[in-house]
């Protein structure tokens, strides 16, 4: 058995009192590798193409078809009142026949039931009306 109790010359190695970095170093060229790995992978991992908001302004021909529904659900074809939603469906059902197709455009009250809408969106899909959008305000400026 052999051990080691010190130079013959005298002289001691010194204690290193300097901290190796070197595992340090590692560790973190480690996580570096791994958050350059995953970051892709989390930010796009499922392909969506996301809606742009814009506001676009349309020209109101002539041959459109306004319907409005008022705050009590009552149901206009530009400023005639319709008696019921057949009355409407009859009606949207003679244009629905043109070529080509009015656009029927709807002005819905903001304090109008979703139902009110929705019923003379119904009707114009019943009497075969391919183009429906809705009209709108634009928000505020500023």
């Amino acid at each position: 058995m052999a051990m080691n109790v010190g130079s013959l010359d005298g002289d001691e190695d010194e204690v290193v009192s300097a901290i190796n970095t070197t595992p340090l170093v590692d560790v973190m060229l480690v996580l570096l590798i791994i958050f350059l790995i995953t970051i892709p992978v989390v930010n796009t991992s499922i392909k969506v193409q996301l809606p742009h908001e814009a506001i676009e302004v349309r020209e109101t021909k002539p041959e459109n078809i306004i319907i409005s529904v008022d705050a009590s659900g009552g149901i206009y074809w530009n400023d005639l009142k319709m008696a019921n939603t057949q009355a409407l469906v009859d009606r949207l059902k003679t244009i629905s026949r043109k070529d080509p197709q009015p656009e029927v455009q709807i002005r819905g009250d903001l304090t109008a039931n979703y139902e009110s809408v929705g019923r003379v969106v119904y009707a114009a899909q019943r009497a075969g009306i391919v183009k429906v959008s809705f009209i709108t305000e634009p928000p505020p400026k500023g």
